[in-house]
């Protein structure tokens, strides 16, 4: 009988890891305007988003009014480590189409206008 509960519970186990997002996680933006974040991703609903958890700057960390506010928004997996959704910058406070790729530990961040055909984009690096 332990034999069968700890085969399930291990199933369990191994199923919810074969099920984890790739985006999940806390990752590492490039400096945009002389600061950088560590953005922390997560379900919200079936889509990922990512809020802003800390700031850096030439000097360190810092405390930037934009800790906790939400950096990427409603991205929708659309497989292959692929998403889109929006992406706001804090630079000019403007939201933007936003296509995101994920591949092991780098992510690249597209924040697009004119329906998508002009994008901006930024590699980021997972932290955990």
């Amino acid at each position: 009988m332990k034999c069968v509960i700890l085969t399930a519970v291990l199933g369990v186990f191994a199923a919810g890891a074969a099920l984890a997002d790739p985006a999940v996680g806390m990752w590492k933006t490039e400096v945009d305007d002389g600061s950088y974040a560590h953005v922390s991703m997560a379900p919200c609903g079936s889509n990922i988003c990512g809020t802003i958890v800390k700031t850096f700057n030439g000097n360190g960390e810092y405390n930037s009014p934009n800790k906790g506010k939400q950096i990427v928004r409603s991205m929708k997996p659309s497989g292959g480590g692929s998403y889109a959704g929006k992406v706001w910058r804090p630079s000019n406070d403007k939201i933007y189409i936003g296509k995101m790729q994920v591949s092991g530990k780098k992510l690249t961040l597209k924040g697009c206008v004119a329906g998508g055909l002009l994008c901006a984009s930024q590699k980021w690096t997972k932290v955990n």
